[in-house]
């Protein structure tokens, strides 16, 4: 039970420090070859915190959940949330129902304006023009 309001940081891999020979040096016959790209990987720990953003708001909002209600009020919004994902969608590509027990019913993401467009191909408006009004 964790009651985390940001994501944890990631686990470091070993560092000089951590596979330092009686010499402080790197033991590469021990440890293997050191890798400078995994030592100064900087830009994952603030990308690997976003991603895990929503799970970790999730998971606090469960376990206060749980400490003033009891383990029945989780267990039934994580029952609920199972059922309205294995029924099929009837509304196109969101799932508004799923969004309303996520609480994310407020929120407005570009799936929700562009209807799945940013994704697609950018609409050619002449070969449009040249499909309606061919003759």
């Amino acid at each position: 039970m964790s009651l985390r309001i940001v994501p944890a940081n990631a686990q470091k891999s070993a560092s000089v420090q951590d596979t330092a020979g009686s010499f402080g040096l790197h033991d590469t016959l021990q440890y293997g070859p050191r890798s400078i790209a995994v030592e100064v990987k900087s830009q994952g720990t603030l990308k690997e915190r976003l991603e895990n953003w929503e799970e970790t708001q999730d998971n606090l909002k469960l376990n206060l959940q749980r400490n003033a209600h009891g383990i029945h009020l989780p267990m039934r919004v994580l029952m609920e949330r199972k059922l309205v994902t294995s029924h099929p969608n009837f509304m196109g590509t969101s799932n508004l129902h799923l969004d309303v027990l996520m609480g994310r019913d407020e929120t407005i993401e570009p799936a929700d304006v562009f209807l799945g467009m940013e994704s697609s191909n950018p609409l050619d408006i002449r070969k449009e023009f040249e499909k309606r009004y061919k003759a």
